[in-house]
């Protein structure tokens, strides 16, 4: 007899290996012809651009760049304050043993710190340390059986699942760009420093797309040919889409921004303007919640029936949520007393994250690097502090061993001189932390009848005495029985308390 059977499928994003490596960007930048020599070094930031990633067997490679932003105290009479801006090219492989190609890539790369060192007047020698955090996955399609439908007798042993199918991967590249305007008092002679951070990220799903909107937030720190020092912040936003067949309002969707390369270009300077541009790579997931009964065993007191099982990774409860810390602070800070400040470089940092029932809480630090007019006005500093923070997220599901990921987004920060030289720090941080569980479970994908093999038995009725670790599942297919009939010929009342050494009398299931 040909057995007939019913199969579903599930698209299962797995999770295959994910790894934190930190490594190193150093070269040597040679001062421009144009530029005065270097004193000593004031500030130096920097934006990672990843415009290339690469899965191969065993290892990723990641190739990009770290626009790097040095401001140094010129060795001159005036001792004016100029710039040099570089790139620190790096073409990076990492070791992750189950990576092959064809997999997914999913790297977040954080500037650590970076270093500048003055080797002679006209040569410094930069150094980046940056930190990836790379997590490789696949995709697979996998059928599993949930009927067999011409075979009256077969038992079932089924179990409830909840799963994360994905419904769909999708990216896209959008470009902000704009050209900002300055003062017409200021004849630009160089940017000096530029920061670049993607906030007010938001996605709606809308008709198989999942439209895109954020902000890209531009700030620049400029030199004007009197030797002035001006900041220029502004807004320019960002719009896009990504096309996801078959996506919907109740499907669970991850959106990721990466920058891959940007250009600040000064304009003419009767122009008193700024062109700036940023190439953004937006990536999406989708997933769909779904509970599935699926079938753990099974087997038939009349057929002898074999079959194959397999286990997959799955996905379950995943979710994410968002909550802002707001951070107000009042300090006071000598060195810079009521001096203006141009801009402060906010990092925070997690430095530890317990998990707790429905909570999680969060400990750490935001490192501030204040960069501030010396006393005088003339020329510039820099001074570095930090503030703790203790925050607690409300999160329904979430315990100790959830698996969780924290993304932290800047979305305000204020920094306010006040009369009596203290400053008033307004900080808001976004935290969006996204949970959830990756555990193993088991699929049939084929059953057929053993033709070589014969179920027989000599007794219609069977006494048998529970053992350690017996179930009435276990049971009924030793002895080619049925759980309903065990359970209905012996009144038991609940299932999962069966104790040891419990008579049983166990009947013979006759097939109709």
């Amino acid at each position: 007899m040909m057995l007939e059977t019913a199969k579903d499928s599930l698209v299962l994003n797995q999770i295959i290996s994910q790894k934190t490596d930190t490594f190193m960007v150093e070269d040597d930048c040679i001062v421009p012809d144009i530029k005065p020599d270097i004193l000593n070094v004031i500030s130096s930031s920097g934006i990672v651009c990843i415009y290339k990633k690469e899965i191969l067997d065993g290892r990723i490679r990641l190739d990009g760049t770290v626009n790097t932003f040095i401001m140094y105290l010129a060795d001159s009479e005036e001792n004016e304050v100029r710039s040099l801006n570089t790139s620190l090219d790096f073409a990076q492989v990492i070791d992750i043993e189950k990576a092959k190609s064809g997999m997914n890539l999913d790297t977040n790369i954080i500037l650590k710190s970076i270093d500048c060192r003055v080797l002679n007047g006209r040569k410094v020698h930069i150094k980046a340390i940056l930190e990836a955090d790379s997590k490789v996955s696949s995709n697979e399609k996998v059928e599993y059986i949930k009927e067999v439908s011409n075979l009256k007798d077969v038992q079932f042993l089924n179990e409830n699942f909840q799963i994360n199918s994905l419904v769909g991967i999708g990216s896209t590249k959008v470009y902000a760009k704009d050209t900002i305007s300055i003062s017409e008092a200021d004849d630009l002679v160089e940017v000096m420093k530029t920061d670049i951070k993607v906030i007010n990220r938001d996605a709606k799903i809308s008709y198989n797309k999942i439209l895109i909107k954020a902000d890209m937030q531009v700030k620049i720190i400029y030199l004007t040919s009197d030797n002035r020092i001006n900041l220029k912040e502004a807004i320019i936003p960002i719009v896009g889409f990504i096309d996801m067949p078959n996506i919907s309002e109740n499907h669970i969707c991850e959106v990721k921004y990466e920058i891959k390369n940007i250009i600040i270009k000064p304009n003419n300077v009767e122009e008193h303007s700024i062109y700036v541009e940023a190439e953004i790579e937006v990536c999406a997931e989708a997933y769909e919640n779904k509970e599935l009964q699926m079938i753990q065993d099974l087997y038939s007191p009349t057929v002898a029936l074999n079959f194959s099982q397999r286990k997959v990774k799955i996905m379950q409860k995943r979710e994410n949520r968002s909550e802002i810390c707001n951070i107000r602070e009042r300090m006071s800070i000598p060195e810079i007393g009521s001096n203006k400040i141009y801009d402060v470089e906010v990092m925070p940092v997690i430095e530890k994250q317990t998990l707790l029932n429905n909570r999680i809480i969060y400990n750490g630090e935001i490192n501030l690097n204040y960069i501030f007019a010396s006393n005088g006005g003339i020329g510039v500093e820099t001074k570095k502090v930090s503030i703790p923070f203790n925050f607690t997220m409300d999160f329904d599901g979430i315990t100790e061993k959830s698996n969780v990921n924290t993304i932290i987004e800047i979305t305000l920060q204020d920094f306010v001189v006040a009369s009596d030289a203290s400053i008033d720090v307004k900080i808001d941080l976004n935290f969006t932390a996204i949970s959830g569980k990756d555990t193993s479970i088991s699929i049939i994908n084929e059953v057929e009848q053993d033709e070589q093999r014969e179920i027989t038995s000599k007794y219609s009725m069977v006494i048998y005495f529970v053992k350690p670790g017996d179930t009435v599942w276990k049971i009924a297919k030793k002895f080619n029985s049925t759980v309903e009939n065990i359970i209905k010929i012996n009144s038991i009342e609940d299932v999962n308390n069966l104790p040891v050494g419990k008579q049983l009398f166990i009947p013979r299931y006759h097939g109709c």
